[in-house]
């Protein structure tokens, strides 16, 4: 489907380091199908290597409500979280 194909082309725009256009084509892909978990949690991934961490934290607690289970959702959660907080503790 049209979601899956956005998302999968997102993955490959992600590996070529093109993240811009990966968080277009995952936020395509959420728009198209906006239950489906993955796109939210991949474009969490490209947010939090950005350094958005609110955003990223946003996403991973999408990807949450919509599946409790996505154990690695949970896990870039909490490391958002602490990264968060170390930004914030050294003041940048």
């Amino acid at each position: 489907d049209l979601a899956t194909a956005l998302n999968n082309r997102g993955q490959i725009k992600y590996f070529r380091v093109e993240f811009a256009a990966a968080v277009e084509d995952y936020t395509a892909a959420i728009e198209c199908q906006p239950g489906f978990e993955v796109p939210y949690y991949n474009r969490g991934l490209v947010l939090y290597r950005l350094g958005c961490f609110d955003e990223a934290m946003k996403d991973f607690r999408k990807v949450l409500e919509l599946n409790p289970q996505f154990e690695d959702a949970a896990l870039s959660l909490k490391q958002a979280i602490l990264d968060k907080e170390e930004k914030q503790k050294r003041g940048y």
